[in-house]
């Protein structure tokens, strides 16, 4: 460790200084009578053993004795071991031993932790600067045993594994939601200088502000959760040069645009957009209201703890440029945006005695027809009076308020979902660079982390289901590689599949009568409603599927729940309401048609 390392900022973030690690090391401990057991707030409080009869333990605990069974006492490793750097080191692997070093770590603000292979972080809900230049220059080059634990360090060792072993590396980002955002914020560290010429490098790390402008936004958890997966891949010459980046993304949340729980955001581009960095863009997005006023993007929160929505629109707006969208595409891009606002306020009326709805004004449709370079008239007609096919003729069928305000929801959506594709599409081009050959690559999979909320909907149910998948394939393919090393070296071994583990979870969602094929079932069912599938559910697994369960009743903030599923991660309480709607994720035929007609709005035709 040199000292030019100590006097970086970031250092005493990332090891403890010699003098606390001297004082930890030093603290008086008695291996037959330290020990840990279970509390309801803290998980863990440690304890000293006075007396044992039997299988009865007597402990003192902040002053107080207590008497509990033996086998709830955990046994406490000596202080050499406090805030470890390398969980595997540890004498004594226990649930209480692990959650104290990761306790006592984040406590210091060391938010990065080895546990053998993994590099373990806790999110600090805060920037550190842990990022710069100058600490990732101390990684460059270092074995992982040289430095302390870092997303830089396992970085720099697949870097150096792809070249020296001539194979591609992958990385896993995984967890409760939540827990790791700042492995973004790593990639997002630095940005390139305008006056300079712009590196592909420089292009890799922008289509950050980009994507997380467009697909993260506020959670109960998290104030910068992304709500889509992603697998980005940097391809590299033999010699390690960096050749070109590709970009899959997976399972966006579109209802977010239309609907909001309490305590979270809509995405951040709305916020943004509508801030003061660029006074001129809200005129010119016809957007004359207060921002509580526009009910798809205002059903909870407007703000975000920490974060400035006006500092992150110019960084977003920069780096469009810096990856080379146009002036035009970028106001068109804003303009959707500004559109969906819009429909978000329009009203609809029901006319006397009819089962047809009518416009309740049209001042909103004509400011979102603008912004959608269609006709006012052409586009309310499309939800009022779609054309559906009866035999073999088309005709125009009137529809109620309720069938509307579905069809203005999935157009937002579908909208949405094609915006975020576009932009994707439009990185990828930028970023495949040709004239260097692509040899390896070094690919990240960035998937939302498990998710248990107090209202756990159709959303929740896909992440966690990618999460029993992905937990499954990193148990079988982490554990059978190790019991496979020990078959080779002789070791007698009991071998052991630990992927099983989950598959009866995973395959109550994914298999034949699971809820997939249930939900699947109940769409194409005459007067079906959420209801009614949350009654099936019920009579087809209940008493008879290990992982479904009756839910609890709700606590605090809570919502009501349907059903309780048993995940690796934990039990979680699904509630069904929408589940029809979000699964048939119907979009107006007319409606598509009256969009691709478009002749002031480009991406619409994309």
């Amino acid at each position: 460790m040199s000292v030019e390392n100590e006097k970086d900022p970031g250092w005493q973030y990332l090891r403890l200084s010699r003098e606390q690690i001297t004082q930890d090391q030093s603290a008086p401990y008695d291996s037959k009578k330290d020990c840990w057991i279970p509390d309801k707030e803290e998980g863990f409080v440690a304890a000293q053993i006075v007396s044992t009869k039997g299988d009865q333990v007597t402990v003192t605990v902040k002053g107080t004795e207590k008497t509990l069974k033996k086998d709830l006492i955990a046994q406490m490793n000596p202080p050499k071991f406090e805030k470890t750097e390398d969980m595997s080191n540890l004498t004594i692997l226990n649930d209480a031993c692990v959650l104290h070093n990761l306790r006592a770590r984040y406590s210091a603000m060391l938010i990065y932790t080895y546990s053998g292979l993994f590099c373990v972080v806790i999110n600090p809900y805060k920037r550190l600067p842990i990022y710069t230049d100058s600490v990732a220059r101390m990684f460059m080059g270092k074995r992982r045993n040289e430095m302390p634990p870092h997303l830089f360090a396992v970085s720099d060792e697949a870097y150096r594994n792809m070249i020296q072993n001539h194979e591609n590396q992958s990385m896993l980002i995984t967890g409760e939601s939540g827990a790791a955002s700042q492995t973004e914020a790593a990639a997002g560290g630095t940005s390139a200088d305008g006056k300079k010429k712009v590196t592909l490098e420089d292009q890799i790390v922008q289509t950050n502000p980009v994507l997380e402008a467009f697909g993260n936004a506020r959670t109960v958890r998290n104030n910068n959760s992304s709500r889509f997966g992603k697998f980005i891949r940097i391809h590299f010459s033999k010699h390690g040069k960096v050749a070109s980046c590709d970009i899959e993304h997976y399972l966006l949340e579109k209802s977010r645009v239309i609907r909001q729980a309490p305590g979270e955001r809509c995405y951040h581009i709305f916020y943004q957009m509508t801030s003061d960095y660029k006074p001129e863009l809200k005129p010119a997005l016809l957007l004359d209201r207060p921002m509580r006023d526009y009910w798809f993007v205002a059903q909870a929160e407007l703000t975000v703890d920490g974060m400035n929505d006006t500092e992150e629109f110019q960084l977003t707006d920069e780096a469009f440029d810096i990856l080379h969208f146009s002036p035009e595409e970028k106001m068109n891009c804003y303009r959707l945006m500004s559109a969906h606002m819009h429909i978000g306020i329009m009203k609809f009326k029901q006319r006397p005695r009819e089962e047809q709805a009518e416009p309740d004004g049209t001042d909103e449709a004509e400011k979102a027809a603008q912004m959608y370079g269609v006709d006012t008239e052409e586009l309310l007609k499309s939800f009022t009076h779609p054309r559906v096919k009866v035999g073999t003729e088309w005709v125009n069928k009137g529809q109620n308020v309720e069938q509307v305000t579905w069809a203005v929801g999935a157009m937002g959506k579908a909208i949405y979902a094609r915006v975020f594709n576009w932009l994707v599409k439009k990185c990828n081009n930028t970023l495949d660079q040709k004239g260097i050959p692509r040899d390896y690559f070094i690919g990240v999979l960035d998937i939302a982390g498990f998710e248990i909320f107090d209202f756990n909907s159709f959303e929740q149910l896909w992440i966690n289901f990618v999460n029993e998948k992905l937990q499954q394939f990193f148990n079988h393919h982490m554990f059978v590689l190790e019991q496979e090393e020990y078959a080779r070296e002789g070791i007698e071994w009991t071998f052991i599949d630990f992927g099983l583990d989950l598959q009866a979870c995973i395959e109550l969602i994914e298999k034949p009568m699971g809820i997939i094929s249930m939900l699947d079932e109940e769409c194409i069912v005459p007067k079906a409603t959420d209801m009614t599938l949350a009654q099936k559910l019920n009579e087809q697994h209940l008493g008879k599927h290990p992982n479904f369960e009756k839910p609890k009743p709700p606590k605090g903030k809570q919502a009501e729940a349907h059903f309780a599923m048993r995940h690796y991660a934990g039990v979680v309480r699904y509630n069904v309401s929408n589940w029809l709607e979000k699964n048939k994720d119907p979009l107006n035929d007319t409606v598509a048609a009256c969009l691709k007609a478009s002749k002031g709005n480009a991406l619409l035709n994309e």
